[in-house]
């Protein structure tokens, strides 16, 4: 039996073609590059982040990218169809939305795409009213 009970668990070499996806996802995200995206996306992709209704398939996945910014990765950790992504968010200039740190959880498909995104985030309080 397999540790997500599920399937069986990817070779090293997809599991690593997996994290690179990941890796591109936020690349090809900051450059505005949404076709090289929808590339790296199954076509059943689901994502699902706060504030927003859970996408269902590549072209909702693409609308929930939203607008440019800039991601830092801290950390990718990776096991089985599971990749986790831990980082920095900033948008490209002030506005409506803040910066915050999140961490993604992306399941891979067997053929190393992104089957599914689930962001979560941290927003800092609002500084002190000058």
């Amino acid at each position: 039996m397999t540790a997500d009970r599920r399937r069986t668990p990817p070779s090293a070499a997809t599991l690593a073609a997996g994290v690179d996806h990941v890796r591109l996802s936020y690349l090809y995200l900051d450059a505005g590059d949404l076709d090289a995206y929808a590339s790296l996306l199954h076509e059943d992709v689901q994502v699902r982040q706060p504030g927003t209704p859970t996408g269902h398939g590549r072209d909702a996945a693409v609308r929930l990218a939203g607008t440019r910014g800039s991601h830092e990765l801290f950390k990718v950790v990776a096991e089985g169809h599971c990749v986790v992504a831990v980082g920095h968010y900033s948008p490209p200039a002030a506005g409506v939305v803040r910066e915050f740190d999140f961490a993604d959880f992306f399941t891979l498909s067997d053929d190393s795409l992104l089957l599914s995104r689930r962001r979560f985030y941290y927003l800092p309080p609002p500084g002190p009213a000058v």
